[in-house]
């Protein structure tokens, strides 16, 4: 009688278990589908011609052509804008992300005096929104003659995204065991050396991570690159592409065009740091001081 019992539960347990895995299966799948039709629908259209867009916008391409395309590699613009937005990237990540590991590392690892207020007033300034301070930090650049330069637009991105930066680095460097970093003081290793040999090397994940999040925020941000990059020779893909959607508001298949262009290098990027990128992302989630 109770090995029957016990058998009905277990029963009810295993059946649970698959209903559960089929909701979140089935809700994976919907979630899946509601970032991947928006993509489709871009590239479908930006192979149409305009009078195809407008009577079929949602099938496939009839004929399948690539003047939208051409349109946006006709002046010659786009490569411009691609190294602009490039530049600017590449600096300010790497800039952002070395200063948060080393800024991440003292909160972690070492005790100085104000260690914790220092950090939680670090972390309140993720919640200022960029824009209230787009008037002070414009007076700042035009008295230090930055605007119209590459460098007024990448310390600002550092600084907006140091907190966040700061807070996902130092929530990762403290899972890291503690007996690990004795060991390699026991060794002779100083703060710097443990720093490079051993932090940076068990973060890799959270690392790229930062990575690719920072890269998708720089590329993709608007309002500071058109207020502070105000020559066409220092326009980014996105301060181009609003341009160009002015020369083209009545022809969407080639906006469209420039919609998918502006998403490949982050898609390669993402797809290249991908298997780094949950792990990241959940790192430090279930420890902390």
């Amino acid at each position: 009688m109770e090995h029957n019992k016990t058998t009905e539960i277990k029963k009810k347990i295993t059946a649970k278990r698959i209903f559960t895995e089929i909701v979140r299966q089935f809700l994976l799948i919907i979630a899946a589908a509601v970032i991947i039709t928006p993509i489709i629908y871009i590239i479908m259209a930006s192979f149409k011609t305009k009078i195809d867009y407008i009577k079929n916008q949602i099938g496939l391409p009839k004929p399948f052509v690539l003047d939208n395309y051409q349109a946006l590699l006709k002046d010659g613009q786009i490569f411009t804008w691609f190294k602009n937005s490039a530049v600017v990237t590449i600096l300010s990540v790497v800039i952002a992300v070395a200063i948060a590991a080393i800024a991440a590392y003292a909160f972690s690892r070492l005790n100085f005096v104000g260690r914790e207020k220092i950090f939680n007033f670090i972390i309140a300034l993720m919640i200022i929104p960029p824009i209230v301070m787009i008037i002070p930090l414009f007076v700042l650049a035009t008295r230090a003659h930055l605007v119209n330069t590459y460098w007024s637009a990448i310390i600002i991105y550092i600084g907006l995204m140091l907190p966040f930066n700061i807070y996902l680095l130092r929530n990762f460097f403290i899972t890291i065991p503690e007996s690990i970093i004795d060991s390699a003081r026991i060794d002779g290793c100083g703060d710097w050396g443990i720093f490079i040999r051993i932090i940076i090397p068990l973060s890799r994940s959270a690392l790229i991570t930062l990575i690719v999040v920072s890269a998708l925020w720089v590329w993709n941000e608007l309002l500071i690159a058109l207020i502070f990059l105000q020559k066409d020779e220092l326009t980014t893909l996105m301060v181009g592409l609003i341009q160009f959607q002015g020369r083209f508001r009545i022809n969407q298949p080639a906006i469209l065009a420039g919609i998918f262009a502006s998403m490949v290098p982050m898609i390669i990027i993402y797809l290249i740091g991908q298997r780094f990128f949950v792990k990241g992302l959940t790192a430090g989630a279930l420890k902390g001081e």
